[in-house]
């Protein structure tokens, strides 16, 4: 008897929404099919699937020991968030080559469907990132004696819906700062710098509308700017590790001395972003707008307003749903977005973070083609990776942001 052969083992997905793109959500249930191609007449032990759900962190750091010795340490972190199992042929035993309890299949492609449901509990979002990642897959295996199992495994998307329309991400974001810039014995007139977002919460596509206002007392020529910033942590062994870098940004005009800039609402876009992942206890990816005043010669005079990147967008008449397929559509306009222009690379950090940080973050960071790997979902262009350094820490907040500049001091005459 001529033996038969395996032409192709495949799996596909019972997707929820219009695009064929597999995406869900926590509580859902993942449905698909395994497709078995084969010529001839073959004998199986089993073909079973794995499912599997996990977010995993590691990297390495170099540690001198004494004048002559260094070793590599190594931070390792993994959360499960379910494990499903199952047999669609034969049996669940497969360890041995006897030739008991075998299943015969016959010439020509066969369709097994399986199906089973994500955990009810809150799931991170599926994410690509430089030290850690969040994926969940299906894991076909075709078990069959006297020969190496047939393994296939394919990834789905899963995307843990932040809802921007609530009271804490719709509260809006300010603050106010100045310095005075010293040169020797003598003391230049103080930089103003105050801004406000209408909100805390948004969704890739949308444009932030800046409020700001920059007065320019000193004796030098600055530039107001803005800029998006995405960080991404991964914890590990009681230990932190940060990377971040720029997501759009833009600047305003040059400002001489004496001079004002008020930005009435100037708009900065939000491109094709990953949400915020705020609930994982090993990684978290989250956003900042930074609006600063450039200053040649001197440390730049900066404000960060925290921002949360959700994937529900706002509802001007407060109806809102969580319902995945119908947010597909509402989010299709997502898809064609491209990165804003970079004028000019974004500002330092070097007041703002430790030595050890910026020593930590000296890494190379990849080419742009990282965006090619965004997925296809309807749901939203998901850009997988983005590296940064440690963002400063927003602590200081406007108490009366709208309040008139009457009470400030003037700049003097020049």
């Amino acid at each position: 008897m001529v033996l038969g052969k395996v032409k192709s083992l495949t799996i596909s997905f019972d997707c929820l929404n219009d695009s064929n793109v597999p995406v869900y959500s926590s509580g859902d249930t993942v449905s698909g099919r395994v497709s078995l191609e084969v010529t001839g007449e073959i004998r199986v032990k089993s073909l079973k699937i794995h499912a599997r759900g996990n977010a995993k962190v590691r990297w390495t750091e170099s540690r001198n020991a004494g004048s002559n010795t260094a070793y590599t340490q190594n931070y390792t972190e993994e959360v499960e968030y379910f494990n499903h199992k199952d047999v669609l042929v034969g049996q669940e035993r497969d360890d041995d080559n006897s030739e008991e309890g075998l299943h015969t299949i016959h010439s020509g492609r066969h369709e097994y469907a399986f199906s089973f449901e994500l955990p009810q509990t809150p799931l991170a979002t599926s994410f690509e990132g430089r030290h850690g990642s969040v994926r969940y897959w299906v894991k076909a295996e075709l078990h069959r004696p006297w020969f190496l199992p047939v393994k296939l495994k394919k990834e789905f998307t899963v995307f843990e819906h932040i809802d921007i329309n609530t009271p804490s991400l719709l509260s809006p974001q300010a603050g106010t700062k100045e310095k005075t810039l010293c040169c020797w014995f003598c003391t230049s007139g103080p930089i103003y710098l105050s801004a406000k977002i209408e909100r805390k919460g948004y969704t890739p596509g949308e444009s932030i509308q800046i409020f700001a206002e920059v007065e320019n007392c000193s004796s030098r020529v600055v530039v107001p700017k803005a800029a998006i910033y995405q960080t991404q942590a991964f914890y590990a062994k009681g230990k932190m590790k940060e990377v971040k870098q720029l997501v759009a940004n833009l600047r305003g005009d040059s400002l001489s001395s004496g001079k004002t800039e008020t930005w009435n609402g100037k708009q900065l876009k939000i491109p094709p972003v990953s949400p915020s992942i705020l609930d994982c206890s090993i990684i978290r990816v989250e956003y900042s707008l930074m609006v600063y005043v450039d200053i040649p010669g001197a440390m730049d005079l900066f404000l960060n307003l925290p921002l949360v990147i959700g994937t529900i967008p706002l509802h001007p008449f407060g109806s809102r749903t969580s319902n995945v397929s119908s947010q597909c559509s509402m989010n299709m306009n997502w898809l064609g977005l491209t990165l804003p222009e970079r004028p000019e690379a974004p500002p330092s950090y070097a007041e703002v973070v430790t030595e050890e940080q910026r020593q930590s973050s000296l890494a190379p960071i990849g080419a742009c083609d990282d965006f090619e790997r965004a997925l296809p979902g309807p749901l939203f262009a998901y850009i997988q990776e983005f590296r940064f350094l440690p963002p400063p820490l927003y602590s200081e907040i406007d108490p009366n942001p709208d309040q008139p500049t009457g009470d400030r001091p003037s700049c003097p005459s020049h």
